[in-house]
């Protein structure tokens, strides 16, 4: 059965201003922040919505950290039914994986310490766990130091998360995945929830979730509605106050949405507000003293931006009592949102150079992504290129003044969806961009024909290390 519809209701209804959403959506155009997805909830009503093409509706986006709050929720759930206490000590759960000489730090930490991001590591644990050749994510977190005594430092700490959802795997023989589907998703209207594993087959907790927007919607206003769904009880209301207050500090910048307290997986923000986010601008923005939900998905470096953004722009738009109708407002707004669209590239249709290079082969040099072989074939009707990389064999449409889309091998494993668009911006430069739409990446890709090579280069929009554009010769073969 497919999940309820939230219901969908004017801003103005709902005493929030259609033209203040207005001015955000533009502020957002006007400063350049790539957003994949917006959705705006009031009193439980959707009153905006809208996805930048080629992203759309009933597409998962990956959450990376946003996965957390989830993880999160999965301890609370565990906790209500009586599998943990939040005083547990963590080595309890992992004898067998406890290093041969205890931390005395170690043997004090508690599971409120991994929720809280006080474990007393000096750094993020997560690189050194993940860095072990036998791959065990748990052992590597558990052998460290511990310098400081839990609960008296904060560090941000994906790896004492993934610790979270090996426990509750442990206590419940499932990955919390499966634990939270009749838990949480079913009565959510959450489908098809993918969540990445380790190779011990434990889901990574800290990340690796990907869902739609409208579930991470759905998600932060169970929170809102205190743990109660449609009447149903969900979470206990004393698991989101815990949850969600400050549990310990982390800064003291006052206009930080980075440093206002940290709880359970929820970062506290300013405006008495609270939230779950993720790497390159994925929100879910809880604010009870407006009684709204802000959920959205992005490709951005400054994710304080983005929130600047909501503060200056939204906030100001929320009123106690419904407003009057604005026509004009609401039906410009609904027309900027039915047409929102990341921008497609720029340039002509065809070069002679495209009769000349058409369907033919190029070998390329060594190079850090692995590819092999390019070839492009123009044709009236379509424009094709196609990779060999380590292997495989990856076709990828492209589109001329929109995103034409495939489904094409991951080099992980599986498949994965792309939409792409391309044009020449010089005689001999074909320009070529390819988004993986249930991702925040984008590969902006150039190849510039001579007369008998190409030079290929690569560069994604957003990347966790600064990462230098690839660049490749290939050989006519």
């Amino acid at each position: 059965m497919p999940p309820t519809p939230l219901p969908r209701k004017t801003p103005e209804s709902q005493g929030v201003s259609a033209q203040s959403i207005l001015s955000f959506l533009r502020a957002v155009e006007a400063k350049k922040k790539e957003l994949h997805s917006f959705m705006l909830l009031r009193y439980g009503a959707v009153i905006a919505e809208g996805w930048w093409k080629p992203y759309r509706p009933h597409a998962r986006h990956m959450l990376f950290s946003l996965s957390k709050s989830f993880a999160s929720t999965a301890v609370g759930l565990a906790a209500t039914e009586g599998r943990l206490s939040m005083d547990d000590l963590v080595l309890s759960f992992f004898p067998e994986d406890a290093p041969a000489v205890i931390d005395p730090n170690l043997a004090k930490m508690r599971i409120r310490h991994l929720l809280s991001m006080s474990t007393g590591h000096d750094q993020d644990a997560t690189p050194r766990a993940g860095a072990r050749s036998d791959r065990k994510y748990l052992r590597g977190f558990l052998s460290l130091p511990v310098e400081h005594e839990p609960g008296t430092h904060f560090v941000y700490n994906s790896a004492a998360t993934y610790a979270l959802s090996a426990i509750v795997q442990k206590l419940t023989g499932m990955p919390i995945n499966d634990y939270l589907k009749p838990r949480l998703y079913d009565p959510l209207g959450i489908e098809n929830p993918i969540w990445e594993s380790s190779s011990e087959g434990i889901n990574y907790g800290g990340w690796g979730l990907s869902i739609t927007t409208e579930d991470i919607a759905r998600f932060g206003q169970l929170y809102l509605q205190r743990g109660v769904w449609q009447s149903q009880r969900l979470l206990p209301e004393s698991w989101i106050e815990e949850a969600t207050k400050a549990q310990v500090k982390n800064g003291s910048n006052p206009e930080s949405d980075w440093e206002q307290g940290y709880g359970y997986q929820f970062w506290r923000c300013r405006h008495g507000a609270y939230r779950a986010d993720g790497a390159f601008g994925q929100f879910c923005v809880v604010l009870p003293d407006q009684q709204a939900v802000i959920a959205i998905t992005a490709a951005v470096t400054d994710m304080q931006s983005v929130l600047n953004l909501v503060w200056d722009e939204l906030l100001p738009a929320f009123h106690d009592q419904s407003l009057p109708a604005n026509p004009e407002a609401l039906a410009a707004l609904r027309t900027l949102l039915d047409n929102l669209a990341l921008p497609v590239v720029e340039g002509a249709a065809h070069q002679s150079t495209a009769d000349q290079v058409s369907g033919k082969n190029y070998l390329m040099g060594e190079n850090p992504l692995g590819v092999q072989s390019v070839a492009l074939d123009f044709t009236p009707d379509a424009i094709w290129v196609n990779f060999f990389i380590q292997g495989v064999h990856l076709k990828i449409p492209v589109g001329f003044g929109s995103w034409s889309e495939a489904v094409i091998p991951s080099l992980q494993g599986g498949l994965t969806p792309v939409a792409a668009s391309g044009a020449w911006q010089a005689p001999d430069t074909f320009y070529l961009q390819v988004r993986y739409y249930e991702t925040p990446f984008c590969d902006l890709q150039s190849f510039q024909f001579t007369d008998q090579q190409v030079t290929w280069k690569s560069e994604f929009n957003v990347s966790f290390e600064p990462r230098p554009a690839v660049r490749a010769v290939g050989k006519l073969t």
